[in-house]
């Protein structure tokens, strides 16, 4: 069994962590790193620690009111995709962490074509 890194939990959510196959699990946020634990299989999980996360990126459409997914971009493993039943409600626990200089927007489809177009 995996022990937590936690201290403190400040939310706990049903999610999903997107790669090859999805994975369901349960999402905490808590002092010491973001965490992600597969209801099925125990031995599938994924602990952040706050101090390896560089960028928290979320996909945010209608003017924030529709939040499909957010990533977490670390400095040694790699991008982590995840979604929760209240994306924004997990990332206002997220920003107690991770400075708002280190919360990003993803590019929207129009920012993507021009950069694009840009760079030919």
């Amino acid at each position: 069994m995996v022990e937590s890194k936690n201290t403190k939990v400040d939310l706990t959510a049903n999610a999903t962590w997107f790669r090859a196959l999805s994975t369901y699990g349960k999402v905490m946020v808590g002092d010491k790193a973001f965490e992600f634990y597969n209801e099925r299989n125990i031995s599938d999980y994924v602990q952040i620690p706050w101090q390896e996360v560089t960028y928290v990126v979320a996909d945010v459409y209608f003017h924030g009111r529709y939040i499909p997914r957010f990533e977490i971009r670390t400095r040694a493993s790699g991008k982590f995709i995840f979604t929760t039943r209240d994306n924004k409600k997990t990332l206002r626990a997220i920003r107690q962490y991770v400075s708002a200089e280190h919360m990003r927007q993803a590019l929207g489809l129009w920012q993507k074509i021009k950069r694009r177009i840009r760079h030919n």
